[in-house]
């Protein structure tokens, strides 16, 4: 980058040269012209102004300058005399621009190049009182060849700027990418770069992903050492009951108690592994949610229905109440949320209680609760147990089934449509965890 950077000033610096150059030589040409033309003027006035302006007079002038070339010429453009070439041997110059502005307008000032010898000539007429034009000439080098004498003059001047530049452009380089460097090698250290003002945002922004990513990275690889802690268990489980059936090891009166065993522990490492997917599926960008308008109180009420038989076998009474109300969600995620809700508040309550599921809507917003009357959540707790794998009582969760995953999925699921929850619980009296939904968009 820094080689890039340097190269592209170093263009832009040897264009800006060579166009102040030209500009600069161009611009003095000008003012050497308007020079030239004044001093032709200057001359002429002060000869139109003797009395008697003779062919004499005329030589002992001109023997004065050398580079003036003088010439009178009559009214008819017949040449009286000319201070360079013989009157003879010069045509009529009745036909020439400065002679015949001159006879309309009183003087005339005229510049004609030659391509061929590369020089211009600079022309000054003025029409005397009694019909003569005087002419005044001179010659001098083109701005071609101008720019051609001096080319070695800016060629070295070109080259000892650009070398001094490149200096200059390694120094600026170097200080503008010096703190990006710094940043590159110290992520972890971003306090402690020294940058300039504008780059404080840039600096403020690279820390923030930094964090994000390192706390990405480490939740990662939490939920790695989880889960194959999580998959041991359950294998371990099926691994040893199955030797032992196979060993012949097993009484026949065990050998069912030991089939059950691995079917409990096959099913819990099934859920785990259901639930570990899907929580990958709801952290992929990549997939589009169906989005769209639905009745949360008919999703609750069959999510209900599915959980009766799980709710009798933990001696738990299930119940919903409430009304119709319409949220824009995916349907899929909403049965999700819902299951995840009620299947929680099941397995952590005790014998004889209750889980209440009520959709409504208050002061504008649509919700879903779901109160139970379990063993509650101490306020230590209650900020981390939307964690993957985090339980309050583990002994109670692998007992019941549980996977420590379903309140980390109904945590996604919020997030993804745009809602927010809110949790109330007290250890020993029960749980409430209330979902307020954002108005359906039309």
């Amino acid at each position: 980058m820094k080689k890039k950077i340097g190269i592209q000033m170093m263009c832009v610096v040897t264009l800006a040269i060579l166009s102040t150059v030209i500009l600069v030589m161009f611009a003095f040409y000008e003012l050497f012209k308007k020079q030239v033309l004044e001093d032709l003027s200057i001359n002429a006035h002060l000869l139109q102004a003797e009395n008697a302006l003779t062919v004499e007079s005329l030589q002992r002038y001109s023997s004065n300058y050398d580079d003036l070339r003088i010439t009178l010429i009559g009214p008819e453009g017949n040449v009286i005399y000319d201070s360079l070439v013989s009157c003879e041997e010069m045509d009529n110059h009745g036909d020439r621009p400065e002679f015949t502005e001159a006879v309309q307008n009183g003087e005339a000032s005229i510049i004609r190049e030659s391509d061929t010898i590369q020089k211009s000539s600079f022309y000054y007429a003025v029409c005397l009182e009694n019909g003569n034009v005087l002419r005044l000439s001179r010659e001098a080098d083109s701005v071609v060849s101008v720019l051609l004498s001096v080319t070695p003059i800016i060629l070295g001047i070109v080259v000892c700027l650009w070398i001094l530049c490149a200096f200059l452009s390694r120094f600026l380089t170097d200080s503008l990418m010096k703190p990006i460097e710094q940043m590159a090698n110290q992520l972890d250290h971003l306090d402690n770069v020294e940058s300039y003002d504008e780059l404080v945002p840039f600096i403020q922004l690279i820390k923030k992903q930094h964090e994000d990513i390192m706390k990405s990275v480490t939740m990662r690889q939490d939920f790695t050492a989880n889960v194959s802690h999580e998959l041991k268990t359950p294998l371990t489980a099926i691994s040893g009951y199955s030797e032992l059936i196979e060993n012949g090891m097993a009484m026949e009166a065990d050998v069912q108690r030991f089939a059950g065993e691995i079917h409990h522990s096959a099913n819990r490492l099934l859920t785990l592994i259901n639930d570990t997917i899907r929580l990958s599926e709801l952290d992929s960008a990549d997939k589009t949610d169906l989005m769209e308008e639905i009745n949360l109180y008919a999703v609750a009420e069959t999510c209900v229905n599915m959980l009766k038989i799980s709710a009798e076998n933990h001696q738990v009474s299930l119940s919903i109440s409430g009304k119709p109300v319409l949220v824009m969600a995916d349907k899929q995620m909403m049965e999700e949320l819902v299951y995840n809700l009620c299947d929680n508040a099941i397995r952590y309550n005790n014998p004889g209680g209750y889980v209440a599921v009520t959709v409504g809507e208050i002061n504008g917003e649509k919700y879903l609760k779901v109160r139970d009357t379990g063993i509650g959540i101490a306020k230590e707790h209650q900020e981390r147990i939307f964690e993957r794998f985090y339980r309050v009582d583990k002994s109670r969760s692998k007992s019941t089934g549980g996977t420590g995953l379903g309140l980390a999925i109904v945590k996604h699921i919020v997030a993804k449509c745009n809602a927010r929850v809110d949790l109330n619980s007290e250890p020993g009296k029960g749980t409430e965890i209330t979902v307020f939904f954002n108005e359906p968009r039309g």
